[in-house]
């Protein structure tokens, strides 16, 4: 029987709509994916600053030098900035009689690990991110760079955050006069007197001294006071670097006073072991040693008193009205991070330990041949956050010279051709100096080569 005619349009019909229907329904799907895809992967108004970002970065300077998108122009295109003892054109000319510089504390050993994490630590921003003098938190801190620094503390293990309050400042040297001033007593009939344990980091007497207030003066090492009586202890404000710089050993304080200052910059797992989390009333730290980027000057201090937090604030506020935002930013997104790769083989920390360790050793070898010169004696001890005993990986080397003709340790280096800080600067004997070991390779393997020449010498005049 013939089917009815009615029946089979139905069908054409039927068939016609479901094709009207995927296809508007692929369409729909491919215009949404464009349109959101196309945003997620396709640069607008940041194209062109991206571009020349990258542009500038992949400027080739030989591996002893780098580009940077603010350096002098040739040709329309920033020049190489050369490594110490390296020049021309590309930094490819070593300079034969150059002098190792080991003075500088500059935490270049740490870009390495940034060029290796290049897409992960780029910040991209716009021209009007943030021109108000407010931000998200009172104070003129980011709030959410507050809760990460928190998140920071508590991964590492190396400092209690929990009800204290945070301050920051343009880097820790801002820092360090304006937790003075806050500690300084009010109204007082004398000023209060600031101290620290030689070999101390000169930059706490020099400031005291440069600002030259009335509510505090510089009065010297803590040996010369530790037969104060405890009420006049209250009068005192102490200084204590832990890890120490120069000598990176793990410090407390000398005269037990209320009033203590401990700056630990050095706290961190690159420099030294964390045998557990530090739980000071006044704590200094600094992004400087933590990611590298001196600068950008930022800093900040963790703070138990109210009080002693509100004057801070008061300092700040007068004079500088807060960090800037532009860096606040910058570190947010660096600590952000240093989260997610803490722990494995790419976190910051076991890059920077073991950059450091192996120069650390490699120094101590060679100055264990000498009966000349010494090094600080370091052990290795176990660290909550590697969860295992680690070997020293001080920032610097506190050189000594043994014999007694070397009265002037950091002029014998100087006519070695190694520039290093001398003990002096310290508050230490003249027969110590400071050595770096957180700047370049480049630095580094110079600084060796010119030690080892040194060393070597001693074992020919021995003949």
């Amino acid at each position: 029987m013939e089917e009815p005619k009615g029946r089979g349009g139905d069908r054409v019909h039927g068939f016609k709509f479901l094709l009207l229907f995927f296809s508007s329904l692929f369409l729909n799907v491919f215009f949404f994916s464009y349109l959101f895809l196309s945003r997620r992967t396709h640069l607008g108004w940041s194209r062109a600053a991206a571009a020349e970002a990258e542009l500038v970065a992949a400027i080739s300077c030989s591996g002893h030098g780098r580009a940077y998108l603010d350096g002098i122009l040739v040709d329309g295109l920033p020049t190489c900035e050369c490594n110490t003892c390296y020049s021309g054109a590309n930094c490819s000319q070593l300079l034969p009689d150059c002098s190792a510089d080991g003075d500088s504390g500059d935490p270049l050993f740490l870009e390495p690990y940034w060029q290796q994490h290049a897409a992960s630590s780029a910040v991209v921003f716009s021209g009007w991110h943030r021109m108000s003098y407010r931000t998200t938190g009172d104070n003129f801190i980011s709030l959410e760079l507050e809760r990460h620094i928190r998140l920071l503390h508590e991964a590492v293990g190396n400092a209690v955050t929990d009800g204290r309050l945070i301050i920051f400042g343009s880097g820790s040297t801002q820092l360090l006069n304006a937790l003075v001033y806050a500690l300084s007593p009010e109204n007082a009939s004398t000023p209060a007197s600031v101290v620290a344990t030689a070999p101390y980091y000169a930059l706490y007497k020099m400031q005291t001294e440069v600002f030259d207030s009335r509510e505090y003066e510089w009065k010297g090492i803590t040996s010369k006071w530790l037969n104060t009586s405890v009420s006049s202890m209250q009068n005192f404000i102490e200084f204590v670097t832990s890890p120490n710089n120069p000598d990176g050993f793990l410090l407390q304080s000398v005269l037990g006073g209320p009033n203590i200052i401990y700056d630990h910059a050095y706290y961190w797992p690159h420099y030294t072991a964390i045998p557990a989390p530090a739980d000071e009333d006044v704590m200094i730290f600094t992004d400087s040693k933590l990611s590298g980027h001196a600068s950008s000057r930022f800093g900040w201090a963790v703070i138990k008193d109210e009080k002693v937090y509100r004057k801070a604030i008061n300092y700040m506020q007068v004079n500088t009205m807060g960090v800037s935002r532009d860096t606040q930013l910058r570190v947010l997104k660096l600590i952000k991070m240093m989260l997610a790769e803490m722990r494995g083989e790419g976190g910051i920390f076991e890059f920077g330990y073991k950059t450091i360790a192996e120069r650390w050793s490699k120094l101590s070898k060679v100055i264990s041949s000498s009966n000349r010169f010494s090094l600080q004696q370091l052990s290795p001890q176990y660290c909550t956050y590697f969860k295992r005993i680690r070997n020293p990986s001080p920032a610097y080397a506190w050189f000594k010279c043994e014999m007694e003709q070397d009265v002037d340790c950091s002029a014998v280096l100087s006519e070695a051709r190694i520039i290093s800080r001398p003990g002096t600067v310290f508050e230490a004997s003249s027969r110590y100096a400071r050595l770096s070991l957180i700047k370049t390779r480049d630095d580094f393997d110079l600084l060796l080569r010119r030690m080892e020449a040194l060393v070597s010498k001693e074992d020919v005049a021995s003949f």
